[in-house]
Protein backbone atom coordinates (compact mmCIF):
# COMPACT_ATOMS: atom_id res chain seq x y z
CA UNK A 1 0.00 0.00 0.00
CA UNK A 2 1.43 3.39 -1.00
CA UNK A 3 2.25 5.67 1.92
CA UNK A 4 -0.10 8.31 0.48
CA UNK A 5 -2.98 5.83 0.76
CA UNK A 6 -2.01 5.15 4.36
CA UNK A 7 -2.03 8.90 5.01
CA UNK A 8 -5.52 9.15 3.52
CA UNK A 9 -6.82 6.35 5.73
CA UNK A 10 -5.07 7.76 8.79
CA UNK A 11 -6.50 11.21 8.10
CA UNK A 12 -9.98 9.68 7.70
CA UNK A 13 -9.71 7.73 10.97
CA UNK A 14 -8.35 10.65 12.99
CA UNK A 15 -11.02 13.01 11.66
CA UNK A 16 -13.79 10.56 12.54
CA UNK A 17 -12.41 10.30 16.10
CA UNK A 18 -12.10 14.10 16.32
CA UNK A 19 -15.67 14.45 15.09
CA UNK A 20 -16.92 12.13 17.82
CA UNK A 21 -15.10 14.30 20.39
CA UNK A 22 -15.63 17.81 19.04
CA UNK A 23 -19.30 17.67 17.96
CA UNK A 24 -20.63 16.98 21.50
CA UNK A 25 -18.49 19.88 22.74
CA UNK A 26 -19.97 22.20 20.10
CA UNK A 27 -23.44 20.98 21.08
CA UNK A 28 -22.72 21.56 24.78
CA UNK A 29 -21.67 25.15 24.13
CA UNK A 30 -24.64 25.63 21.79
CA UNK A 31 -22.51 26.53 18.79
CA UNK A 32 -25.46 25.87 16.50
CA UNK A 33 -26.73 26.66 13.04
CA UNK A 34 -28.77 29.83 12.52
CA UNK A 35 -31.30 29.28 9.75
CA UNK A 36 -32.74 32.00 7.50
CA UNK A 37 -36.45 32.70 7.94
CA UNK A 38 -36.83 33.08 4.17
CA UNK A 39 -35.07 29.78 3.41
CA UNK A 40 -36.65 26.40 2.62
CA UNK A 41 -39.08 25.41 5.37
CA UNK A 42 -37.38 22.02 5.72
CA UNK A 43 -34.23 23.79 6.94
CA UNK A 44 -35.89 25.18 10.06
CA UNK A 45 -35.43 21.83 11.81
CA UNK A 46 -31.66 22.25 11.35
CA UNK A 47 -31.68 25.19 13.76
CA UNK A 48 -29.12 24.53 16.47
CA UNK A 49 -27.20 21.79 14.63
CA UNK A 50 -23.51 22.09 15.68
CA UNK A 51 -21.61 24.32 13.28
CA UNK A 52 -17.92 25.32 12.93
CA UNK A 53 -17.29 21.66 12.10
CA UNK A 54 -14.56 22.85 9.77
CA UNK A 55 -12.23 22.83 12.78
CA UNK A 56 -12.56 19.02 12.78
CA UNK A 57 -11.26 18.91 9.20
CA UNK A 58 -8.47 21.37 9.95
CA UNK A 59 -7.32 19.59 13.12
CA UNK A 60 -7.24 16.25 11.31
CA UNK A 61 -5.17 17.73 8.49
CA UNK A 62 -2.76 19.47 10.88
CA UNK A 63 -2.10 16.26 12.83
CA UNK A 64 -1.54 14.06 9.77
CA UNK A 65 0.47 16.66 7.83
CA UNK A 66 2.85 17.01 10.79
CA UNK A 67 3.10 13.20 10.91
CA UNK A 68 3.88 13.16 7.16
CA UNK A 69 6.49 15.89 7.69
CA UNK A 70 8.23 13.81 10.37
CA UNK A 71 8.13 10.71 8.15
CA UNK A 72 9.49 12.41 5.05
CA UNK A 73 12.08 14.57 6.85
CA UNK A 74 14.61 11.74 6.83
CA UNK A 75 13.58 10.29 3.46
CA UNK A 76 12.89 13.37 1.34
CA UNK A 77 13.75 16.61 3.12
CA UNK A 78 12.68 18.79 0.19
CA UNK A 79 9.23 17.22 0.11
CA UNK A 80 8.91 17.54 3.89
CA UNK A 81 9.86 21.23 3.77
CA UNK A 82 7.19 21.86 1.10
CA UNK A 83 4.34 20.48 3.23
CA UNK A 84 4.32 22.95 6.12
CA UNK A 85 4.07 26.19 4.06
CA UNK A 86 1.19 24.69 2.04
CA UNK A 87 -0.51 23.68 5.28
CA UNK A 88 0.04 27.08 6.90
CA UNK A 89 -1.13 29.15 3.98
CA UNK A 90 -4.29 27.12 3.30
CA UNK A 91 -5.09 27.12 7.03
CA UNK A 92 -5.04 30.91 6.83
CA UNK A 93 -8.30 30.83 4.87
CA UNK A 94 -9.87 28.54 7.45
CA UNK A 95 -8.82 30.89 10.24
CA UNK A 96 -10.66 33.78 8.55
CA UNK A 97 -13.76 31.58 8.43
CA UNK A 98 -13.24 30.52 12.04
CA UNK A 99 -13.16 34.15 13.22
CA UNK A 100 -16.40 34.81 11.31
CA UNK A 101 -18.08 31.70 12.75
CA UNK A 102 -16.81 32.46 16.26
CA UNK A 103 -18.28 35.95 16.23
CA UNK A 104 -21.64 34.73 14.92
CA UNK A 105 -22.05 31.53 16.89
CA UNK A 106 -20.07 31.97 20.11
CA UNK A 107 -20.18 35.72 20.66
CA UNK A 108 -23.74 35.76 19.24
CA UNK A 109 -22.94 38.65 16.89
CA UNK A 110 -25.36 37.76 14.08
CA UNK A 111 -23.46 39.84 11.53
CA UNK A 112 -20.20 38.00 12.22
CA UNK A 113 -17.02 39.42 10.77
CA UNK A 114 -17.63 42.60 8.80
CA UNK A 115 -17.68 41.79 5.05
CA UNK A 116 -14.96 44.38 4.44
CA UNK A 117 -12.70 42.85 7.13
CA UNK A 118 -13.47 39.35 5.92
CA UNK A 119 -12.52 40.25 2.35
CA UNK A 120 -9.44 42.08 3.58
CA UNK A 121 -8.32 39.00 5.49
CA UNK A 122 -8.88 36.73 2.49
CA UNK A 123 -7.08 39.22 0.27
CA UNK A 124 -4.09 39.36 2.62
CA UNK A 125 -3.77 35.56 2.79
CA UNK A 126 -4.19 35.37 -1.00
CA UNK A 127 -1.40 37.88 -1.61
CA UNK A 128 0.95 36.01 0.75
CA UNK A 129 0.09 32.69 -0.90
CA UNK A 130 0.64 33.96 -4.46
CA UNK A 131 3.92 35.69 -3.57
CA UNK A 132 5.08 32.47 -1.88
CA UNK A 133 4.35 30.48 -5.04
CA UNK A 134 5.92 32.97 -7.42
CA UNK A 135 8.89 34.16 -5.34
CA UNK A 136 9.33 31.68 -2.49
CA UNK A 137 9.09 28.54 -4.63
CA UNK A 138 10.17 30.24 -7.85
CA UNK A 139 7.31 28.60 -9.72
CA UNK A 140 7.09 31.61 -12.00
CA UNK A 141 3.98 32.65 -13.86
CA UNK A 142 3.62 29.72 -16.25
CA UNK A 143 -0.03 28.74 -16.62
CA UNK A 144 -1.22 25.54 -18.23
CA UNK A 145 -3.87 25.84 -20.92
CA UNK A 146 -6.17 22.80 -20.96
CA UNK A 147 -7.15 21.37 -24.38
CA UNK A 148 -4.15 23.14 -25.97
CA UNK A 149 -1.98 21.19 -23.49
CA UNK A 150 0.74 23.80 -23.31
CA UNK A 151 2.02 26.44 -20.91
CA UNK A 152 1.98 30.18 -21.46
CA UNK A 153 3.96 32.79 -19.54
CA UNK A 154 1.77 35.54 -18.11
CA UNK A 155 3.50 38.84 -17.25
CA UNK A 156 3.93 38.98 -13.48
CA UNK A 157 1.98 42.26 -13.19
CA UNK A 158 -1.02 40.44 -14.70
CA UNK A 159 -0.44 37.04 -13.10
CA UNK A 160 -0.46 38.19 -9.48
CA UNK A 161 -3.91 39.89 -9.61
CA UNK A 162 -5.20 36.99 -11.74
CA UNK A 163 -4.03 34.41 -9.19
CA UNK A 164 -5.47 36.43 -6.31
CA UNK A 165 -8.80 36.64 -8.16
CA UNK A 166 -8.77 32.86 -8.64
CA UNK A 167 -8.35 32.34 -4.88
CA UNK A 168 -11.01 34.88 -3.85
CA UNK A 169 -13.49 33.58 -6.43
CA UNK A 170 -12.94 29.94 -5.45
CA UNK A 171 -13.21 30.49 -1.69
CA UNK A 172 -16.44 32.43 -2.12
CA UNK A 173 -17.82 29.89 -4.62
CA UNK A 174 -17.24 26.98 -2.23
CA UNK A 175 -18.73 29.07 0.58
CA UNK A 176 -21.91 29.53 -1.49
CA UNK A 177 -22.02 25.79 -2.29
CA UNK A 178 -22.13 24.96 1.43
CA UNK A 179 -25.89 25.19 1.89
CA UNK A 180 -27.33 21.71 2.37
CA UNK A 181 -26.24 18.54 4.14
CA UNK A 182 -23.16 16.99 2.56
CA UNK A 183 -23.16 19.09 -0.62
CA UNK A 184 -19.98 21.11 -0.27
CA UNK A 185 -18.00 18.29 1.37
CA UNK A 186 -19.04 15.80 -1.37
CA UNK A 187 -18.35 18.15 -4.28
CA UNK A 188 -15.05 19.37 -2.81
CA UNK A 189 -13.84 15.82 -2.13
CA UNK A 190 -14.33 14.94 -5.81
CA UNK A 191 -12.62 18.14 -7.00
CA UNK A 192 -9.63 17.70 -4.65
CA UNK A 193 -9.35 14.04 -5.69
CA UNK A 194 -9.21 15.15 -9.33
CA UNK A 195 -6.48 17.71 -8.56
CA UNK A 196 -4.55 15.05 -6.62
CA UNK A 197 -4.75 12.69 -9.60
CA UNK A 198 -3.44 15.52 -11.82
CA UNK A 199 -0.58 16.04 -9.34
CA UNK A 200 0.18 12.30 -9.60
CA UNK A 201 0.22 12.48 -13.41
CA UNK A 202 2.57 15.47 -13.38
CA UNK A 203 4.73 14.10 -10.55
CA UNK A 204 4.11 16.88 -8.01
CA UNK A 205 4.62 14.65 -4.98
CA UNK A 206 4.01 17.24 -2.24
CA UNK A 207 0.53 17.90 -3.64
CA UNK A 208 -0.15 14.16 -3.91
CA UNK A 209 0.68 13.82 -0.21
CA UNK A 210 -1.22 16.91 0.94
CA UNK A 211 -4.17 16.11 -1.34
CA UNK A 212 -4.44 12.59 0.08
CA UNK A 213 -4.48 13.99 3.62
CA UNK A 214 -7.20 16.52 2.78
CA UNK A 215 -9.33 13.91 0.99
CA UNK A 216 -9.20 11.62 4.03
CA UNK A 217 -10.11 14.45 6.41
CA UNK A 218 -13.06 15.67 4.34
CA UNK A 219 -14.37 12.11 3.93
CA UNK A 220 -14.07 11.68 7.70
CA UNK A 221 -16.09 14.84 8.27
CA UNK A 222 -18.62 13.72 5.64
CA UNK A 223 -19.56 10.87 7.99
CA UNK A 224 -21.12 13.54 10.23
CA UNK A 225 -22.22 15.89 7.44
CA UNK A 226 -24.34 13.61 5.26
CA UNK A 227 -28.12 13.92 5.57
CA UNK A 228 -29.33 14.30 8.24
CA UNK A 229 -26.23 16.26 9.23
CA UNK A 230 -24.92 16.00 12.78
CA UNK A 231 -22.61 18.94 12.08
CA UNK A 232 -22.02 21.67 9.50
CA UNK A 233 -18.60 22.89 8.43
CA UNK A 234 -19.47 26.60 8.60
CA UNK A 235 -17.27 29.26 7.03
CA UNK A 236 -14.34 27.64 8.86
CA UNK A 237 -14.55 24.62 6.57
CA UNK A 238 -15.87 26.16 3.36
CA UNK A 239 -13.28 28.94 3.17
CA UNK A 240 -10.53 26.46 4.04
CA UNK A 241 -11.62 24.04 1.29
CA UNK A 242 -11.89 26.90 -1.18
CA UNK A 243 -8.34 27.87 -0.25
CA UNK A 244 -7.14 24.28 -0.69
CA UNK A 245 -8.74 23.90 -4.12
CA UNK A 246 -7.48 27.22 -5.49
CA UNK A 247 -4.09 26.81 -3.79
CA UNK A 248 -3.48 23.36 -5.27
CA UNK A 249 -4.65 24.49 -8.73
CA UNK A 250 -2.21 27.42 -8.65
CA UNK A 251 0.60 25.22 -7.28
CA UNK A 252 0.03 22.89 -10.24
CA UNK A 253 -0.05 25.94 -12.57
CA UNK A 254 -3.56 24.89 -13.63
CA UNK A 255 -6.03 27.47 -12.30
CA UNK A 256 -7.98 27.41 -15.58
CA UNK A 257 -8.92 23.74 -15.06
CA UNK A 258 -11.18 24.91 -12.21
CA UNK A 259 -13.61 26.34 -14.77
CA UNK A 260 -14.27 22.73 -15.76
CA UNK A 261 -13.82 20.57 -12.66
CA UNK A 262 -15.35 23.11 -10.23
CA UNK A 263 -18.40 23.62 -12.46
CA UNK A 264 -20.89 23.25 -9.59
CA UNK A 265 -19.35 26.02 -7.42
CA UNK A 266 -19.09 28.15 -10.59
CA UNK A 267 -22.80 27.65 -11.34
CA UNK A 268 -23.71 28.33 -7.69
CA UNK A 269 -21.87 31.67 -7.92
CA UNK A 270 -23.37 32.61 -11.28
CA UNK A 271 -26.87 31.86 -9.96
CA UNK A 272 -26.37 34.34 -7.11
CA UNK A 273 -25.01 37.01 -9.48
CA UNK A 274 -27.95 36.56 -11.86
CA UNK A 275 -30.48 36.59 -9.01
CA UNK A 276 -29.12 39.79 -7.45
CA UNK A 277 -28.64 41.60 -10.77
CA UNK A 278 -32.13 40.76 -12.07
CA UNK A 279 -33.83 41.61 -8.79
CA UNK A 280 -32.11 44.99 -8.63
CA UNK A 281 -33.02 45.77 -12.23
CA UNK A 282 -36.54 44.33 -12.53
CA UNK A 283 -37.66 43.54 -8.99
CA UNK A 284 -38.21 39.93 -10.08
CA UNK A 285 -36.32 36.75 -9.23
CA UNK A 286 -35.03 34.32 -11.84
CA UNK A 287 -34.73 31.48 -9.31
CA UNK A 288 -37.05 30.58 -6.44
CA UNK A 289 -34.02 31.08 -4.23
CA UNK A 290 -30.28 31.42 -4.74
CA UNK A 291 -27.77 29.79 -4.65
CA UNK A 292 -29.27 27.39 -7.16
CA UNK A 293 -29.30 24.31 -4.88
CA UNK A 294 -32.07 26.04 -2.90
CA UNK A 295 -34.02 26.58 -6.13
CA UNK A 296 -34.09 22.83 -6.72
CA UNK A 297 -35.08 22.23 -3.09
CA UNK A 298 -38.01 24.63 -3.43
CA UNK A 299 -38.90 22.89 -6.70
CA UNK A 300 -39.48 19.66 -4.77
CA UNK A 301 -36.09 17.96 -4.82
CA UNK A 302 -34.97 16.26 -1.62
CA UNK A 303 -31.59 17.32 -0.22
CA UNK A 304 -30.17 13.87 -0.96
CA UNK A 305 -31.18 14.18 -4.60
CA UNK A 306 -29.53 17.59 -4.96
CA UNK A 307 -26.31 16.28 -3.41
CA UNK A 308 -26.34 13.14 -5.56
CA UNK A 309 -27.01 14.98 -8.84
CA UNK A 310 -24.47 17.73 -8.13
CA UNK A 311 -21.87 15.14 -7.08
CA UNK A 312 -22.43 13.07 -10.24
CA UNK A 313 -22.10 16.21 -12.37
CA UNK A 314 -18.85 17.04 -10.55
CA UNK A 315 -17.54 13.52 -11.12
CA UNK A 316 -18.35 13.75 -14.85
CA UNK A 317 -16.70 17.16 -15.33
CA UNK A 318 -13.65 15.95 -13.38
CA UNK A 319 -13.33 13.01 -15.77
CA UNK A 320 -13.61 15.50 -18.64
CA UNK A 321 -10.96 17.65 -16.93
CA UNK A 322 -8.55 14.71 -16.78
CA UNK A 323 -9.06 14.15 -20.50
CA UNK A 324 -8.20 17.71 -21.52
CA UNK A 325 -5.05 18.28 -19.45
Amino acid sequence: MDFQTKLLLLSFAITVVLGAIVIPILRKFKVGQIERDDGPESHLKKQGTPTMGGIIIMLGIIIVTIAAYVYYKAKDAELAQSLLPILGLTMGFGIIGFVDDFKKLVLKNTKGLKPSLKMLGLLLISVIFVLYLVKGLNLGTETYIPIMKEYINIPIYAYIPFAILVILATTNAVNLTDGIDGLSSSVCTIIITCLTVIATIFGVKEIVVFGAIVIGAVLGFLMFNIYPAKAFMGDTGSLFLGGVISGIALYLKMPLILIVIALIPVIETISVIIQVACFKKTGKRVFKMAPIHHHFELSGWRENKVVMVFSVITLIVCIVGLQII
